[in-house]
């Protein structure tokens, strides 16, 4: 792949790997508790908190990294926080991994939380008459039943912070080598004469990452409802 792409085509898909990796393991376990939470508990604000989860997927992207940039920009104060204590995020490659795990967030949390809700809390139940804690119950009982949906939930997490184009631009912007992702590179190319070409390379990869992604999900879920009917 190296020779069939360019430096800076090759830079892009480097980078954009890496930023849907960490986009992915940083917010899966916040997205298995928010799922545990969604599917299992009864609390105040619970459809407030199912409203905000979802938000990014109906809101225009743009304006997830506007509001990203209005909270976390150099100016704001958590902004002028996490830089003191060296960790930048605005137009940084790390910035980049929050606004792609913001919009890939509702995909996980939605697989995860089918996931939980095909358990037989009765399962959960007479463990927890045995005396096992609530952390116990889901440790040995919950979280190897609902596996391969976190699996599946983080293959889809990760294929869309792939694509992950508009929150991301606007909050990073687009800067090669260090916040340019494939997305953003297809853009940079398409607006120079002769850069169809490069476009076309990066097209192709992002077809090949999302298809992959999107198989080994199916495949994954798949393998899931086959265990919760005791395949």
């Amino acid at each position: 792949m190296t020779d069939w792409l360019g430096p800076d085509e090759w830079r892009a898909v480097a980078l954009s790997l890496k930023v849907s990796l960490w986009a992915t393991l940083i917010s899966l376990p916040l997205g298995v508790g928010v799922a545990y939470a969604l599917a299992r508990a009864e609390f105040p604000g619970k459809h407030l908190l199912n409203g905000l989860v979802h938000l990014p997927l109906i809101l225009p992207p743009v304006v997830t990294g506007y509001l990203l940039l209005a909270s976390f920009g150099p100016q704001t104060a958590v902004g002028s926080a996490l830089h003191s204590i060296g960790l930048d995020v605005a137009f940084r490659w790390t910035g980049a991994a929050l606004a792609a795990g913001v919009m890939a967030f509702p995909l996980m949390v939605r697989a995860i939380r089918l996931s939980i809700e095909a358990v037989d809390p009765k399962l959960e139940q007479a463990a927890a008459t045995l005396g096992a804690s609530r952390i116990w119950v889901f440790a040995t009982i919950t979280l190897p039943l609902i596996l391969p949906g976190v699996i599946a939930g983080a293959i889809l997490a990760f294929a869309k912070a792939m694509g992950e184009f508009g929150a991301t631009i606007t909050f990073v912007s687009n800067i090669p080598g260090r916040t340019q992702t494939v997305p953003s590179a297809i853009y940079a190319f398409l607006q120079v004469p002769g850069g169809e070409t490069a476009a076309w390379r990066l097209v192709i990869v992002s077809i090949v990452v999302a298809m992959s992604a999107l198989l080994l999900s199916e495949w994954v879920a798949r393998r899931a409802a086959d265990k919760v009917r005791g395949a």
